[in-house]
């Protein structure tokens, strides 16, 4: 796994496109929030900006990336002589996927570090961590079911788009409104009660007790989108 994980590091860092969605797209965007932090806090709270700074990069450094990079790891037959080595098919995901999935964690710490700064910490850095972690495994492994219905890394582009803009207007929608309305209905979107306990989590106020049963919602997502990816997931191009 390691070694596969080495190559594609280096990848990573030798395309252009890649960098611009993985890197530059995601880092604008969370300037942009932190800068005008003041006029997203009046509209949600400091918890709204740190959900959304979480799914910025989770929708396009993690998640876009990872299917775009499968995507492209299929076209060029590199899937497939891979799957002719000793390394499964575990390891060999793990590999390809391990570099991205580091590089949007170390963004999102760096990001989420700049905010803390410049607005005050987090109430629980702990449980925050937990919830940045199941929502970066929920977006990990809608990329892998994803991948299966994307045949090439230019089609990348239009078959993350649904699941990219639901998942930050799921965080918008929830981080701004609430839950004290339609509860059932945007914990069970997906992203949404990520995005409720990513709030309660920054915010503060909200007792432990009912901030960990949040995690089930994104941890069924994570199930649902395994279970897909066994069924839609190819090795090799279609003919």
């Amino acid at each position: 796994m390691l070694p596969i994980a080495y190559s594609e590091f280096a990848q990573i860092f030798r395309n252009r496109a890649v960098l611009i969605s993985n890197l530059v797209m995601p880092l604008a965007a969370s300037a942009f929030f932190i800068y005008r932090r003041d006029t997203f806090a009046q509209i949600g709270s400091l918890g709204y900006i740190a959900a959304v700074l979480v799914f910025t990069v989770g929708a396009f450094s993690l998640y876009t990336t990872a299917v775009t990079t499968l995507s492209a790891r299929r076209q060029d037959l590199f899937l497939k002589r891979l799957r002719s080595t000793a390394a499964g098919d575990a390891a060999i995901l793990s590999g390809l996927t391990l570099p991205v999935a580091l590089t949007a964690l170390v963004q999102v710490v760096a990001i989420l570090g700049v905010f803390a700064a410049v607005s005050g910490r987090p109430a629980d850095i702990a449980l925050l961590a937990v919830a940045i972690l199941a929502t970066f495994v929920m977006m990990l492994a809608l990329a892998l079911a994803t991948a299966g219905l994307t045949g090439s890394p230019e089609q990348a582009q239009v078959t993350t788009l649904p699941i990219s803009l639901v998942s930050i207007a799921v965080a918008s929608w929830v981080g701004i409104t609430g839950t004290e309305s339609l509860a059932l209905v945007k914990r069970l979107l997906p992203g949404g009660s990520a995005t409720e306990l990513i709030v309660n989590t920054w915010n503060g106020g909200v007792p432990l007790a009912d901030s960990l049963p949040l995690l089930a919602p994104t941890l069924g997502w994570v199930v649902v989108a395994i279970v897909l990816a066994l069924r839609l997931f190819r090795w090799e191009p279609r003919r």
